[in-house]
């Protein structure tokens, strides 16, 4: 396997697009952090966003699970806001959970990470900003059109 590339913007915009749920882990209730600041825009935008922190019980709303394989209903992405190091186990959970993109956050990437969501027929998706993608190519929204 060579260097992990990104899928086109085209390909990211389809996953965008064909996604609902974002199951976020890492997700913090505090205000002042990215992931809840990235999250709450997201859910404005219409996805539906489940928290994945043990520690919290509710966020933005939204029951707060444990891990990803206590989540109840189909994951679209997985969005991640682990220390790059810590995302290895993240990509095995959510193979056993069958969703369908592993999206690390801006700053993180992990080669092995990659290797395991790709080999389990997830999209990969590494340090980009799921907001700002979600911003520059569905400027006006979620549609299904």
């Amino acid at each position: 396997m060579g260097e992990f590339r990104n899928p086109e913007r085209e390909r990211i915009k389809q996953i965008l697009q064909g996604s609902e749920v974002i199951a976020v882990v890492g997700l913090s209730d505090k205000p002042d952090r990215v992931s809840y600041m990235v999250s709450e825009a997201m859910q404005a935008k219409g996805y539906t966003i489940i928290p994945v922190n043990p520690n919290a019980d509710v966020i933005l709303g939204q029951k707060s699970y444990a891990s990803l394989k206590d989540i109840p209903v189909p994951v679209d992405i997985v969005n991640v806001f682990r220390r790059s190091e810590h995302t290895p186990p993240v990509a095995e959970e959510a193979v056993a959970i069958g969703a369908g993109t592993i999206w690390l956050q801006l700053g993180v990437s992990n080669e092995e990470t990659a290797a395991i969501a790709a080999a389990g027929g997830l999209n990969v998706i590494m340090d980009r900003c799921i907001k700002v993608e979600d911003s520059i190519l569905l400027p006006g929204g979620k549609s299904k059109t």
